[in-house]
């Protein structure tokens, strides 16, 4: 073989994102791309704010001498300073530009996080269903990711995640909103897990760190606030980036930010600071780092996604499909009306509609379904829908 063994097991872990895509191409290929109904890929389809592309131009124009060139690698000062007055706004809490480091989107943020906490063979504690590449970005540095089953309604298990922490728990890592079930952690939740990662934490004489992956925070519907990590557990990061709530995906800019109150807190940033370089990233792209600066609080139209998961729940409800109503981002996980999730999607794929099957984020017996789409692939789908679940009636 020709590549390592790990990426030869990898790739097989991560393919069913891979074969929507590339089942979502030969499909358009012989049907037509209005034929086929993609509910698969977690890609913004609102355009970024007005305010985005002005400043883009105008940034752009600068004349000024240097704007390409290296920076430190934590990224401008001014910058980490426009962001630290939002963030302390937004997390209650006092937080400066020297606990900001800009990073490549949200899973830079969450490698350098891991590059500097991790010791070979200690684990990563996880909710599942979770994003899927959370377990090999422990492994890049010599982790493993544990993932523990969450409730039937999707919040944390508390008991069934204090059962998991062991002595070779570095970390616990969480994604509110959450992807795929747009589920929002509550702070009583959130502090139910802090009172166990403390009582852990004095148990084996070791700091035990609460990472936030929060991406989605801006994505929220019916009044639902996203509580502050660092108001509940002093030892904890939070790691996001400006992909959804700007739909900037593919800019790759985000940003970690530590809890003034962290243990070894110095360290830790120079940490971090150190495996932007290690990793390759060096620093967060320079032109976007200006961009963002000006944009803090702004964010693309919610309403419109909350327009968009209302049509699919109620499409999918009247069909017959079993879900929990997502509180955030845009994915919705309902259940699948047989135990094999991935007949099921084959099912669908049928009917033409791409969907990924739960198994592939820990929750076999689900799917899920992106509704960051047109109306119309929505729409579209429901026929589908409902004769992929009479089959199975």
């Amino acid at each position: 073989m020709a590549i390592a063994e790990k990426m030869t097991d990898f790739i097989e872990k991560s393919s069913w994102i891979r074969k929507m895509f590339e089942e979502g191409a030969r499909l358009k290929a012989i049907h037509g791309n209005d034929k086929v109904f993609d509910l698969s890929l977690g890609n913004p389809d609102l355009e970024p704010p007005e305010e985005f592309k002005r400043q883009l131009r105008q940034i752009a124009e600068n004349r000024d001498q240097g704007l390409h060139a290296y920076m430190p690698n934590t990224g401008y000062p001014h910058t980490r300073k426009a962001v630290a007055g939002f963030l302390s706004r937004e997390q209650n809490a006092d937080i400066s530009e020297n606990e900001i480091i800009m990073t490549c989107g949200a899973a830079g943020g969450l490698n350098i996080i891991l590059k500097a906490i991790l010791n070979p063979g200690e684990e990563v504690i996880t909710p599942a269903p979770y994003f899927v590449e959370y377990g090999f970005y422990a492994d890049n540095h010599g982790g493993r990711l544990v993932p523990v089953p969450a409730g039937a309604d999707f919040t944390m298990d508390i008991k069934a995640m204090d059962a998991a922490i062991t002595e070779k728990t570095r970390a616990v890592l969480i994604n509110s909103p959450n992807n795929p079930t747009g589920q929002v952690y509550s702070e009583q939740n959130l502090k139910e897990l802090a009172d166990c990662l403390e009582a852990k934490s004095r148990e084996f004489g070791r700091c035990i760190y609460l990472i936030s992956d929060e991406p989605y925070r801006k994505i929220v519907y019916d009044g639902i606030r996203v509580p502050s990590v660092f108001s509940c557990y002093k030892d904890s990061v939070l790691a996001t980036s400006y992909s959804k709530d700007l739909s900037v995906p593919g800019e790759r800019i985000g940003f970690v930010a530590v809890n003034p109150a962290a243990s070894d807190k110095k360290f830790l940033i120079e940490a971090m600071a150190l495996a932007n370089r290690i990793l390759g990233f060096v620093n967060a792209p320079a032109l976007m780092q200006r961009v963002v600066t000006e944009l803090q609080g702004v964010h693309v139209d919610i309403s419109e996604y909350d327009r968009k998961r209302r049509l699919l729940c109620e499409g999918l409800k009247d069909c017959g499909y079993s879900f929990t109503r997502p509180s955030g981002a845009f994915y919705l996980f309902p259940q699948a009306p047989v135990k094999d999730d991935v007949e099921f999607v084959r099912a669908l794929q049928e009917e033409l509609i791409l969907a990924v099957p739960g198994s592939g984020f820990g929750a076999p017996g689900y799917f899920r379904l992106t509704y960051c789409v047109p109306d119309s692939t929505i729409t579209g789908a429901m026929p589908g829908f409902e004769r992929a679940m009479a089959k199975f009636r």
